[in-house]
């Protein structure tokens, strides 16, 4: 009566390795575009919002002088509307470009990047062809 002694495999198979791999690759494939979209719609989100505050900011100004403020000053007139520097935009061909003038339609206006506004109107958005008809 002598025991056998019974050896058990060890580790993995090349199979089970490659199914697991092969699995692993599957989910990265599926999260990796939500992943590396966040910074787009952050960028897209921050702009929305400076948005939402700039046109609030310009319906006090204009409830409180009876019109809308004029380019040239637009961000020293809406000072004390709003906290802190006057925001820059975050999208767009040339993000950051300042305050170009316009006119009604909007999307007529010839420079690109940074804002437009139309001091005849209030109308206030991001200068941008793909832009203008998002927001």
């Amino acid at each position: 009566m002598f025991k056998t002694r019974r050896w058990g495999r060890k580790g993995f198979t090349l199979v089970e390795l490659v199914v697991v791999v092969l699995i692993l690759g599957i989910l990265a494939a599926v999260a990796a575009p939500r992943m590396f979209d966040t910074a787009g719609n952050a960028r897209d989100n921050a702009t929305r919002q400076s948005l939402v505050v700039i046109r609030d900011a310009i319906d006090l100004y204009k409830a409180q002088t009876g019109g809308y403020p004029e380019r040239a000053t637009l961000t020293s007139d809406l000072k004390p509307y709003l906290q802190g520097a006057f925001p820059a935009t975050q999208v767009g061909s040339n993000p950051g470009a300042g305050i170009v003038a316009g006119t009604s339609p909007i999307s007529t206006a010839t420079e690109a990047g940074g804002w437009i506004y139309d001091e005849a109107t209030g109308e206030f958005c991001v200068n941008d062809d793909e832009y203008i008809t998002k927001w």
